[in-house]
């Protein structure tokens, strides 16, 4: 009697499992979302019939949504606001789509998100000042939009921070000095935008940097002699500014380098331990890719 007893408690355990759901007030978020990005026309749809656990790209932990993933699933129209409900989401992945409109002010209320990737949409208008609120944010990825305005200066309190491409958009202003701040960030990205000024020596702080790519901007003055406390830099581009000098490259110690990119012009330069048979030294950024592709 004992073991069916057991048995049945354990079976009505799983159906509950089975049947438990997220808050109403996220799955109206979720189907906020999927109705105002056409969902009808989404190469993936979901069934509103199912439990949201079975919808496409949807992960639950918990009875919380915690993943959004919908790269490359034609989306189409604009974000709701809405998506801040999801407090528990941990990664939203939306790249690769024809996402319009602006991002909204209240994606920032995602304090548990650590991927946020956005990149390949046709965004616009400018990145909310409150990002900085988003504390535990790893990866934001918003490269190839037409995103305007300047970069936020609050992005620098996400000491989280691993990586940050926000290239092949509308930028302007300069590179906040907040950036310096972000000690673990491995891959920072704002190339081809319409950033203006000094490259902040407070960057020479970044030392687990691997990939520093500012090329097809509007910079100017000197390189920061504090490039040469960038122990960790592999690639960094920086082609195409408007420089004063390059001479603080000299600084960098470039064993590990791997591509470097630079307006070479008249300047005479000696680094510190570069190996030309490992370092790519290039005066564009697809120099390269062409020529490879030519043979």
């Amino acid at each position: 009697m004992k073991k069916y007893i057991f048995a049945l408690m354990v079976f009505f355990l799983v159906v509950d499992v089975a049947l438990a759901d997220v808050p109403q007030k996220e799955k109206e978020a979720l189907m906020e979302l999927y109705r105002a990005t056409k969902g009808s026309d989404w190469q993936n749809k979901w069934d509103m019939d199912a439990p949201v656990s079975e919808w496409y790209g949807i992960k639950v932990a918990a009875d919380r949504v915690v993943e959004i993933n919908l790269f490359r699933n034609n989306l189409q129209g604009t974000l709701p606001g809405s998506i801040g409900e999801l407090r528990s989401l941990r990664v939203l992945n939306l790249a690769f789509n024809l996402i319009t409109g602006e991002l909204p002010e209240d994606i920032t209320k995602l304090e548990n998100l650590k991927v946020l990737k956005v990149e390949m949409n046709r965004l616009k208008g400018t990145l909310p000042e409150s990002m900085g609120e988003m504390a535990k944010l790893e990866e934001f990825t918003a490269f190839n939009n037409f995103l305007t305005g300047n970069i936020p200066e609050s992005i620098g309190k996400i000491k989280s921070l691993k990586v940050l491409n926000l290239s092949s958009n509308n930028l302007k202003g300069e590179i906040p000095n907040s950036l310096g701040n972000l000690g673990n960030l491995e891959t920072l990205g704002l190339f081809e935008n319409g950033l203006q000024g000094s490259i902040p020596h407070e960057m020479g702080k970044l030392s687990k940097l691997r990939e520093l790519v500012l090329a097809n901007n509007q910079l100017g003055g000197d390189i920061p002699a504090e490039f040469g406390q960038l122990a960790s830099l592999q690639i960094l581009q920086i082609q195409n500014n408007k420089f004063d000098s390059f001479k603080n490259l000299q600084y960098m110690d470039t064993e590990g380098m791997l591509v470097l990119d630079f307006d070479k012009g008249n300047e005479e330069i000696n680094f510190k331990n570069i190996d030309f048979s490992r370092t790519r030294m290039a005066d564009t950024k697809f120099e390269d890719d062409v020529d490879d592709d030519n043979e």
